[in-house]
């Protein structure tokens, strides 16, 4: 029925979400032991319907006997609409799959159906309402009668909305975050999936609305692969990490068995989502995802991160310069450091992030692209792009521009930063995978260093900036850290050029 995650529970009751554990006989449903986002994931049931979710078919059905008793109607964590609505589309799924649900089973969700009708996330809008409506379409198909067809009805209507809003003519979801895309390429597939399992109960109208998902999967489908790495594996920006997501071959996989696939392959040299704001670079066996988008929706920018032209980088299908990842929610020191414009590979000025990121899920002022142009020689040897954007200027309330161009090689990589404006100090950020090595000689002035990737290839890393290497951590899942290594780039001068040159 659907792309399958790792699974989360044990045998034992034990439960493991974002690489922590936790006890259901300590912990119970709502235990303030383990942070909000853990117990959201105990409350969506992911592993009713995770791999061999089967050989635990005698625990879940005491999971949910135990959930319905200890978690009545309309209280705790368990209750609010987003899990609600994750746990209906859950029970759904796991019934089709020819387990029979007892009668207070169904009635449960009945009921969990008629409460997230009455409290449906509008004034959070995005993520949140567009799973809201796919629950209320599982919830009108699976069941029967008038209430069941207000469901779908009301479900369908919002999807109708919503989907011209958050999915982007490119294919991209308006939040502009890998991870967020992936868990909505998912839910479209879902609801591909679910109409026609129960085609009979759509009117003609209901079927014509939903003709337009597959179009919609097929550019979802295309603008995730191009946002992979070489390594398959989706890159970082925004809030984005592993394991929260079906992984791309999971759900190409499940693309597959819905007869959609993307027409495209990867094997472009330039890709450019324009209405995402992402570029993909593809010369010889590098590989490049650049960031010149926006923040995000401007009433949404919650996942949003101060990463205005940062950049990833993947040599022979390895990754070599990465940004942070994400491994916390919340409001702390540590989401916010994740967020900044110093956790990822762009210009930083007088210490200041380039978009005001604060608190958990808030942005101010905001970074704006302009000037993006892309160029490639007739040799098709080169490939050029140039980006700029203001963040810098709102945020001092003078002219401080940044000015950005990459420049590809079959061989190298050399990447101009220019700062228009008068400013205090500057740096440029470049973040490495931990699988490689990275040493800096000549710290002063003109700098140079080495960078060793696995197999013994050697990058050559040159600067006219002072370089510095510092310990820095990369987070690719949640819950997760590994130290990693950073070179910041000084300014000496009002441009900074870095090369990157390989064999």
């Amino acid at each position: 029925m659907s792309a399958c995650r790792l699974p989360s529970i044990s045998k034992a009751n034990k439960f493991s979400f974002l690489n922590i554990d936790g006890d259901l006989s300590e912990i119970g449903w709502d235990g303030p032991q383990r942070e909000k986002l853990w117990r959201y994931n105990q409350h969506y049931f992911d592993d009713l319907n995770s791999i061999n979710a089967d050989e635990r078919n005698e625990l879940h059905i005491k999971l949910i006997q135990d959930w319905i008793k200890s978690n009545p109607p309309g209280f705790g964590t368990g209750w609010e609409p987003y899990p609600v609505s994750l746990r209906i589309v859950n029970l759904v799924k796991w019934a089709i799959r020819k387990n029979k649900l007892s009668n207070n089973t169904k009635q449960s969700l009945a009921i969990q159906l008629r409460w997230l009708m009455k409290n449906l996330e509008i004034h959070l809008l995005g993520n949140h309402l567009f799973s809201n409506a796919k629950a209320l379409v599982f919830g009108g198909l699976f069941f029967d009668g008038k209430e069941a067809d207000k469901w779908l009805k009301k479900g369908l209507g919002i999807l109708h909305k919503e989907i011209k809003q958050q999915i982007l003519p490119d294919g991209g979801h308006f939040e502009l975050s890998t991870m967020y895309h992936a868990i909505a390429f998912e839910d479209v597939l879902d609801l591909i999936n679910i109409t026609k399992t129960f085609s009979g109960k759509l009117s003609s109208e209901q079927k014509l609305k939903i003709s337009s998902f597959y179009g919609l999967a097929k550019s979802m489908h295309n603008w995730l692969k191009y946002m992979c790495h070489p390594d398959g594996e989706i890159s970082f920006f925004n809030d984005s990490a592993f394991g929260v997501a079906p992984s791309f071959a999971e759900l190409d996989e499940y693309s597959k068995r819905l007869k959609i696939e993307s027409s495209k392959k990867t094997d472009e040299n330039i890709t450019f989502f324009k209405d995402s704001g992402y570029l993909r670079i593809k010369n010889g066996s590098t590989v490049a995802i650049i960031d010149v988008a926006k923040i995000g929706p401007d009433y949404l920018p919650g996942h949003a991160h101060a990463d205005t032209l940062s950049f990833e980088l993947s040599i022979d299908k390895q990754r070599i310069l990465v940004n942070s990842g994400t491994s916390c929610y919340g409001i702390s020191k540590e989401r916010l450091r994740q967020r900044g414009t110093r956790a990822h590979n762009t210009v930083v000025i007088n210490g200041e992030n380039s978009s005001e990121v604060w608190g958990g899920f808030r942005v101010a002022k905001r970074a704006t692209p302009f000037n993006v142009r892309v160029e490639q020689s007739e040799d098709a040897d080169s490939i050029s792009v140039w980006a700029a954007h203001d963040g810098y200027k709102k945020i001092f309330k003078s002219h401080v521009i940044h000015r950005r161009n990459w420049e590809f090689k079959h061989n190298n990589l050399t990447i101009s930063d220019k700062i228009e404006g008068r400013f205090k100090r500057s740096e440029v950020r470049f973040h490495f995978h931990p699988d490689v090595v990275v040493k800096v000689e000549r710290p002063i002035n003109f700098s140079v260093g080495t960078i060793l990737l696995k197999g013994d290839k050697k990058i050559e890393f040159s600067t006219d900036g002072s370089a510095r290497l510092f310990d820095s951590t990369w987070h690719p899942s949640f819950g997760f850290n590994q130290k990693s290594k950073v070179i910041s780039v000084f300014f000496e001068k009002d441009e900074v050029n870095t090369i990157f040159s390989w064999r």
